[in-house]
């Protein structure tokens, strides 16, 4: 999400190296490259099916709303129903 989010168009292959560089930055890696590419591959696939990235040949661009899709953005978002949950029993 943060590689895309960048406003860039990338071609899958070098999606998929800044994606795993940053992944290894932060030892993140676990299950060897070829699953990770394969399930970064099933990620982009599911985000240009439902319309939050778009697919240009090879390349790959966000389009608006991409935030969305992000999980810190539903954690944001469940973390605010929780409050106001709270806040309408007071």
């Amino acid at each position: 999400m943060n590689v895309l989010s960048t406003g860039e168009t990338f071609e899958f292959k070098d999606l998929f190296a800044r994606v795993f560089e940053g992944l290894k930055l932060k030892n993140a890696v676990s299950g060897g490259e070829e699953m990770l590419r394969l399930r970064s591959y099933e990620k982009i696939l599911k985000l240009t099916n439902s319309g939050l990235v778009q697919k240009i040949g090879k390349s790959y661009r966000a389009l608006e709303g991409i935030e969305t899709a992000s999980s810190a953005h539903r954690l944001a978002r469940l973390d605010s129903a929780i409050l106001a949950a709270g806040r309408a029993k007071a």
